[in-house]
């Protein structure tokens, strides 16, 4: 018996705007689409809170046993710079500007999106397809909504008649707008304008002859609109209907809401059964850009070369970091928000540490069942890691009780234990032990025991000066030490 079969999971959904039981369209299987990077640029940090609440998600129905088919794009190609039907493609802008192919752009920024995602410790999703890919898909789509009424031609570029499409469907109930109130709140069209309605939006657009990427269409050189490589993608690796879509809440309209209408014009029904969508990521209270100066990518804060943060943070503690929100929440970046994130995550992988090493007793003084089944508790309720965290911290508090003599537990327990808070930490919440993974552990924990005796000799002959020194300096380089009863110990940042 798999776990999801006793372990139901409740999901909030965007559509209904409540929590639902999450129920496959077929038992045993999900099928997952995530809206990916527009590769023009390094990866915003707030796209990899995103991409980071999705992959968790992903390891958790993985845990409950399902087989997940993970579906995340990249767009290379449509994403116009105002987001809408206006302006210069991001990716030919950026090629225009450094004087590159826009292939060139789209490599390099590809490559800095999967480097910046490996040191996050994400899973790579199952397939990963790009919109140039997926051209021939997407004209296909655009000639099926023209057939169908719900699309115009307009001297060689295509728009979806959100007007026609409201009659016998509902534009904007994901986003909760409603169409009378979109058309009230804007401005008539310029007369150069080729929409019917200023709400329409480009299913295929005409190529100018200075725009660089371009494809033959039947209604000439062109290029596909944002939306619809999504609408292409995800029904062509999941089916008509699937059951999870994902994003950041900013794609919530218009992007999403395009594409349920694309689908339903195209296949006349609803494509997706439950959406999900990750809140942003602020930094000192404001919203995070480039602009302003409020900004920061993660290799800044990994280096710790940024004016920003007064150290460097390793991956895992700013994955922990984010953990500690639930996704649909606001998170609010700061150099004392990931302080306190760092000393939470080293008491973690300390006391996964002391686990294994615990004095054996002949009962156990916590009920591990019921503390297990409180994590699964938190995450079947809408993936809630921070009550998930919270859960972990009563298991360190009790392991820190025990190895104090003040409870016991029995060597059956610790195993259980040990399975427990290691699949929760590492395959649910994907955090790393950095230390384990550092410098070899004995000779590391050698050289600082060598370090410690040398200060003991130094104290015991009252030079203080010394004794602090070597304190002072393996501080510093992220070594703390603990003067107790029974001698002096180290944890390792």
């Amino acid at each position: 018996m798999q776990l999801f079969e006793n372990q139901p999971l409740k999901i909030y959904n965007s559509l209904s705007g409540k929590k639902e039981v999450f129920t496959p369209l077929s038992k045993g299987h999900v099928g997952m689409y995530v809206c990916g990077p527009t590769v023009y640029s390094n990866v915003h940090l707030g796209n990899c809170r995103t991409f980071m609440s999705f992959d968790m998600i992903f390891r958790y129905l993985r845990h409950l046993g399902y087989k997940v088919r993970y579906v995340r794009n990249i767009t290379d190609a449509g994403h116009l710079v105002d987001d809408a039907d206006d302006g210069e493609d991001k990716i030919a802008k950026k090629a225009r500007l450094e004087k590159l192919e826009p292939m060139e752009v789209v490599q390099r920024y590809t490559v800095d999106f999967h480097n910046i995602l490996d040191q996050f410790n994400f899973l790579p999703p199952s397939i990963e397809p790009t919109a140039t890919g997926h051209i021939i898909e997407q004209i296909e789509i655009v000639k099926d909504i023209l057939a169908k009424g719900y699309a115009y031609e307009v001297n060689g570029s295509v728009y979806f008649d959100v007007a026609t499409f409201n009659e016998t469907n509902e534009y904007g109930k994901l986003s909760g707008r409603k169409l009378e109130d979109m058309v009230a709140n804007t401005r008539a069209l310029a007369a150069q304008d080729e929409k019917k309605n200023p709400q329409d939006f480009a299913l295929w657009k005409k190529a100018e002859p200075q725009h660089i990427m371009r494809w033959p269409s039947p209604w000439g050189d062109g290029f596909p609109g944002w939306h619809l490589e999504c609408t292409a993608m995800s029904t062509k690796y999941l089916g008509e209907t699937f059951d999870i879509h994902g994003g950041g809440m900013d794609l919530k309209f218009p992007h999403h809401e395009c594409e349920i209408a694309q689908a339903e014009a195209c296949y006349g029904h609803s494509p997706v059964r439950y959406w999900l969508h990750a809140n942003m990521l602020t930094m000192n209270g404001k919203k995070m850009a480039k602009s302003t100066g409020n900004n920061i990518l993660p290799g800044e804060i990994f280096s710790g070369e940024n004016s920003i943060l007064s150290k460097a943070f390793t991956p895992s503690v700013v994955r922990f970091f984010m953990m500690q929100a639930h996704y649909t929440s606001i998170l609010d970046l700061s150099n004392d928000a990931l302080l306190a994130s760092e000393k939470g995550y080293q008491r973690l992988m300390e006391a996964l540490t002391t686990l294994p090493k615990l004095t054996v007793g002949t009962k156990t003084d916590f009920d591990i069942v019921a503390w297990k089944q409180g994590c699964y508790d938190a995450m079947n309720d809408d993936f809630n890691t921070p009550i998930l965290i919270a859960q972990l911290f009563e298991a360190v508090k009790r392991i820190n009780l025990v190895k104090e003599g003040k409870e016991t537990i029995t060597a059956a327990d610790i195993t259980l234990l040990k399975e427990s808070i290691n699949a929760f930490v590492f395959e649910v919440l994907g955090l790393e032990n950095e230390r384990a993974s550092g410098v070899d552990s004995n000779k590391l924990g050698g050289v600082v025991e060598l370090l410690i005796q040398l200060r003991m000799e130094a104290r015991a002959n009252k030079d203080f000066a010394t004794s602090d020194k070597i304190r002072d300096q393996l501080a510093a380089l992220g070594i703390q030490l603990k003067d107790g009863k029974d001698g002096t110990t180290f944890t390792v940042a």
